[in-house]
């Protein structure tokens, strides 16, 4: 016959040995490095995003002054398209047959087209100088983020 062990009333109310101080050490581990880790992250992206910040701002000075540029470069076009048609004008009231008023025409025309293609070469230079300006900050940035990607 089997024989039965006795359980007295201490084992029944025993509990297992368990130390609640390696726990709560574990868990202030566990707890401690999620904060450290939350701390990097948040300087990395509080990092990035004042960066991006300068980089919008340099963006929108640089289109500002690229605007500025632009519209005086447009009003020194209108400028001369103005006088040279206003002296056109003047020579055409003293036009005594109708060859000179041809050869004035063509005289004319053949500058005014001059004019255009000049002013043309002009503001295509100035746009893409203002498009390299306003893209530089924002380049620039993302430049050094890829490089940044590129190390991790």
């Amino acid at each position: 016959m089997a024989t039965k062990k006795a359980t007295t009333s201490a084992d029944v109310f025993e509990f297992p040995t368990f130390d609640m101080t390696q726990m709560s050490d574990g868990y202030r581990e566990m707890a401690d490095k999620s904060l450290s880790q939350t701390k990097e992250a948040y300087a990395k992206v509080k990092t990035v995003s004042e960066e991006a910040t300068k980089a919008i701002e340099a963006t929108l000075e640089n289109a500002q002054a690229g605007t500025v540029e632009l519209s005086l470069k447009a009003i020194d076009a209108a400028r001369g398209n103005v006088e040279h048609s206003l002296s056109h004008m003047e020579a055409l009231l003293g036009v005594k047959t109708v060859a000179q008023m041809i050869e004035l025409q063509t005289s004319f025309f053949r500058k005014q087209s001059e004019m255009m293609v000049d002013q043309a070469k002009i503001m295509q230079e100035a746009a893409k100088k203002v498009a390299e300006e306003v893209s530089k900050p924002v380049k620039a940035v993302a430049e050094k983020a890829m490089d940044e990607i590129k190390v991790a």
